[in-house]
């Protein structure tokens, strides 16, 4: 949302200056009551945990951040994983039913802010007078219009196209800059007989989000891009058409079997050779073998019009609470203990460490691939969050049916923007 791209940026600027480095699957906010101090009296009754982290070493991770915090003895926490999917649909349920779980994963900005405004979230102001070494850009990220925190970050991560060194070396290719040299990548490769570029739409369509976000905000720039995604710009306009033109001189390079498959297994296609590269949030890695991380590299998503600032994804995860939970304090104590600086590190040690953690003294992985993105976010002129995060959940399902449908029948293109407009209008004024 466009409240609070100013601070995105500086959130970034103040990591950078600490050295935390980039993705680390274990930037999780840890807080040992040392670090982030913040509720501290005993409590009594276990808090739940809903998480969506299901791929083996994030729900691995997180296993282990309960199991610290369990020792801790200010309080019991419980994880119930969830296959991301369904927690993405059910998340609304969660959170209005009568008896809903505590603490959830989730993510910051737009989303947050719509479930606080319907008085779903617990305030945590408390939890943030705690976490003073955080910078101004992610506590405003985390506050809600009513000016309430309702949100502790955990980590941020980037999106670029990844693919294995050892392959482009195999390929005789390197990374391209611009959209030409893209262009001519995507034919080099596909002369050779690879699929180019890789994509997984099969339960997981919101993928192909990240190519409208980026081809969008290419080509006409991050500010109309959160207006559209906010109901002050038309998806039938022909600036968004524009986005489509220049998407449909590529779609004969993607890999027509990854519409069949969700992205863990586009995942697979492109460590297996298959595929030559693929638009992703580096939360892949979760579900790629460890000793495939030092062959990965990723380059930026290619310029299109020099005169548009450059922005990037950088989407913000972590957690919120229910208004409704019957153990506050409880809650409260658990979300300072992920907001500090053991628990970050230890979950970027159990996962794949390629997140940047969100508190400012925690430290990232020490790989060439974590510093060159956070360089690549560092640079930018502006960063968003992600389709949904700088919309709302509601959004995402109109964008999901546009979008896949494009893929497929890209001819209908003026169709398809009329529909998706008609849909969003009813998400706006719902």
């Amino acid at each position: 949302m466009s409240d609070f791209d100013p601070g995105r940026r500086r959130f970034l600027g103040h990591l950078g200056l600490l050295g935390v480095g980039a993705l680390g699957a274990g930037s999780f906010l840890s807080a040992c009551a040392s670090s982030a101090s913040g509720p501290s009296d005993k409590t009594s009754g276990a808090v739940t945990i809903q998480s969506n982290l299901s791929s083996p070493q994030a729900k691995t991770a997180m296993e282990q951040l309960v199991a610290d915090f369990n020792k801790q003895g200010k309080g019991t926490a419980t994880l119930n994983t969830i296959a991301s999917e369904t927690f993405r649909t059910q998340l609304p349920t969660y959170l209005t039913s009568a008896n809903p779980p505590d603490v959830y994963t989730w993510y910051a900005g737009s989303v947050a802010n719509d479930y606080a405004s319907k008085g779903l979230l617990l305030d945590l102001s408390d939890v943030w007078q705690g976490l003073g070494d955080y910078p101004q850009s992610l506590r405003t990220l985390s506050t809600d219009t009513a000016g309430k925190q309702v949100f502790v970050p955990m980590n941020n991560y980037w999106w670029g196209f990844f693919y294995r060194k050892s392959n482009f070396a195999k390929w005789g290719v390197q990374e391209p800059k611009t959209w030409t040299e893209f262009v001519a990548l995507c034919q080099t490769l596909q002369g050779k007989g690879i699929p180019p570029i890789g994509i997984g739409l099969g339960d997981t369509p919101w993928v192909a989000s990240a190519w409208f976000d980026y081809l969008n905000i290419r080509i006409n720039g991050a500010p109309f891009h959160r207006g559209l995604l906010a109901g002050k710009q038309r998806f039938d306009d022909p600036k968004v058409k524009a986005v489509f033109t220049k998407w449909a001189e590529v779609l004969p390079y993607f890999d027509p079997k990854g519409k069949a498959y969700p992205f863990q297994e586009a995942t697979t296609a492109l460590l297996a050779g298959k595929t030559g590269m693929f638009l992703i949030g580096t939360f892949f890695a979760d579900a790629a073998p460890k000793d495939a991380l030092g062959d990965l590299d990723f380059f930026r998503f290619p310029i299109i019009d020099p005169a548009v600032p450059v922005a990037e994804e950088a989407p913000t995860d972590g957690f919120f609470a229910s208004a409704k939970t019957a153990n506050p304090a409880g809650t409260k104590a658990l979300l300072s203990y992920f907001a500090g600086v053991e628990a970050q590190e230890a979950y970027i040690k159990s996962s794949s460490g390629i997140i940047l953690p969100a508190n400012p003294k925690a430290k990232a992985a020490d790989s060439a691939l974590v510093a060159k993105g956070k360089a690549m976010l560092d640079d930018a002129k502006e960063l968003t969050q992600f389709f949904n995060r700088d919309s709302s959940d509601a959004l995402q399902p109109t964008a999901d049916t546009a979008l896949t449908k494009f893929i497929d029948k890209p001819d209908q293109v003026d169709a398809i923007l009329r529909e998706w407009q008609t849909s969003a209008e009813k998400v706006f004024k719902g």
